[in-house]
């Protein structure tokens, strides 16, 4: 139980040196912006089959290819993955 506890206070200790604008322990993983359609249109699917396959509202898709908005944190993390790894997502997801 010690153990777990002391992994949680480092983490915690982490973030707060982070928050406080000292990153030097802190691993900051960060995830560039994605082109959506592209990303759809190198594995050939229509929007509607992207959407099904990887659980996105067509809707939000929609906004995310005409640049309104901006895929964010988990999804931005997916589309990242579905850039390098399209078809080992698609294994994993069926």
């Amino acid at each position: 139980m010690s153990d777990i506890f002391e992994s949680i206070k480092q983490g915690l200790e982490e973030a707060i040196e982070f928050s406080q604008g000292n990153p030097q322990k802190a691993v900051v993983h960060e995830f560039t912006s994605v082109d959506v359609k592209r990303i759809r249109a190198d594995i050939g699917m229509s929007q509607a089959e992207f959407a099904t396959a990887f659980g996105i509202s067509v809707s939000t898709l929609r906004h995310w290819e005409r640049g309104d908005r901006k895929p964010q944190g988990p999804a931005l993390v997916l589309l990242n993955v579905v850039a390098k790894e399209p078809q080992a997502v698609l294994r994993a997801l069926s």
